[in-house]
């Protein structure tokens, strides 16, 4: 099938939850206004690490739910259901009592850890003699139960892609998602990430030492590494002319999807940002825009000296003669994994329906190869018309993603 003869895939709803707040509109408040999260661990125990601060969510209250029932959901299961409740309803897709109007809807969603803090409180009580009540720890460790868990609470049923590609998940999840809808194989799907916080995720970055001991710095020279964090993000995509069908309002449309594989490092991405590029020229081109149009990036910007720099020289090869702008938003939400693409595609959306570019937090010393595009963090900065925005991620194995967004 063409570009020219594929559906356009529109975005008919999105939600997240994370560090900054439990909606998506308190999250990106909290990002205009420069906010940052960084703060002492207290959901996981970090004991014997070198760094103990990240970016914690407060959990969203559940209705329905008794004390037995909540005590039972994964940590990750109590951001993401209110996540998906939020994009669901934007989407006029939940009836009165809150379940899904559609029976049967698809899902591609993306997460590294699942629901890893059961199977870690397994292992603490288990070493502690204590073997009473495991038996439900062990049947809610499963890498689908956050998918039964929202076909329970949603009531609906339907086939679902998890996707693992580590960091860049979330981004190919979307992509994924708008694929099926291209080709036919779906009118609707809802498509995102989720992580939260557990002690195998956080003791193995900080045994790495790519978390910063101090405020994490995205593209700053004297950076020093990641802030982790934990969340959850989900944008509804369908074919948009039965989106328009049904009445459905359509914010905005997925219009480009780019990924390549670096095929060189466990954990580094190639150091030229060769790879990064391609992806972002594959998103383009089936877009069919020039690098031009892309006012604002989204980028991944771990604050890791690998991670930055390489995307740095991408996106100066690419964008260099245009004014596109930069931020990384992870400085301010932590990097949130599996999740994070997902997030970073609804501030992406934000920005191009909003004019308000998030800015660049923490930059002292900023990269001379990518300053200028940077965008500077003050306060109540003037809008801007967005043609077009860009969400961008890399992943330990290689992986990165491109995804580009643009106005119904």
């Amino acid at each position: 099938m063409s570009f020219d003869s594929a559906p356009r895939i529109a975005i008919t709803g999105y939600g997240c939850v994370t560090a900054l707040g439990s909606d998506s509109i308190t999250t990106w408040n909290a990002l205009l206004e420069g906010r940052s999260v960084r703060a002492p661990i207290t959901a996981i125990s970090l004991e014997g690490c070198r760094v103990t601060e990240g970016a914690q969510a407060i959990l969203p209250e559940l209705s329905g739910y008794t004390a037995k029932q909540l005590s039972r959901l994964s940590r990750a299961s109590r951001l993401l259901l209110p996540a998906a409740t939020e994009a669901l309803g934007m989407a006029s897709l939940l009836d009165d009592c809150g379940h899904s109007r559609l029976k049967r809807l698809e899902l591609s969603i993306s997460t590294t850890a699942c629901g890893m803090e059961k199977g870690e409180n397994f292992l603490d009580a288990i070493w502690q003699v204590a073997p009473q009540g495991q038996t439900a720890r062990v049947a809610h460790y499963q890498a689908q139960q956050q998918i039964s868990e929202l076909h329970r609470h949603f009531e609906f049923t339907g086939p679902a892609m998890i996707v693992a590609n580590a960091c860049a998940g979330g981004g190919n999840a979307i992509g994924h998602a708008a694929d099926l809808i291209r080709c036919g194989m779906a009118d609707c799907v809802l498509a995102g990430g989720y992580d939260a916080l557990c002690e195998l995720v956080f003791a193995g970055f900080d045994s790495l030492q790519s978390l910063a001991p101090e405020a994490c710095r995205p593209f700053d020279q004297n950076r020093r590494g990641l802030m982790l964090g934990e969340g959850a993000g989900f944008l509804v995509l369908e074919n948009e002319q039965k989106a328009r069908s049904r009445k459905a309002h359509v914010l905005g449309v997925v219009a480009g999807y780019g990924h390549s594989t670096d095929r060189g490092h466990l954990t580094q991405p190639e150091q030229e940002g060769l790879p990064l590029e391609q992806a972002m020229k594959q998103a383009l081109a089936q877009a069919q825009l020039p690098a031009s149009s892309i006012g604002y990036i989204n980028a991944h910007g771990t604050g890791t000296l690998f991670n930055d720099k390489a995307e740095a020289k991408a996106f100066a090869r690419l964008f260099t003669p245009y004014s596109t702008r930069v931020s990384s938003t992870k400085a301010a939400t932590g990097h949130t994994l599996g999740a994070a693409g997902a997030i970073e595609a609804i501030i992406s959306l934000l920005a191009l329906n909003t004019g308000h570019l998030p800015p660049q937090l923490n930059v002292l010393n900023p990269e001379p190869i990518i300053a200028d595009f940077l965008v500077p963090n003050i306060q109540q900065a003037p809008s801007t018309t967005l043609q077009a925005t860009m969400s961008v991620n890399l992943g330990f194995g290689g992986s990165n993603a491109a995804l580009i967004f643009t106005k119904p």
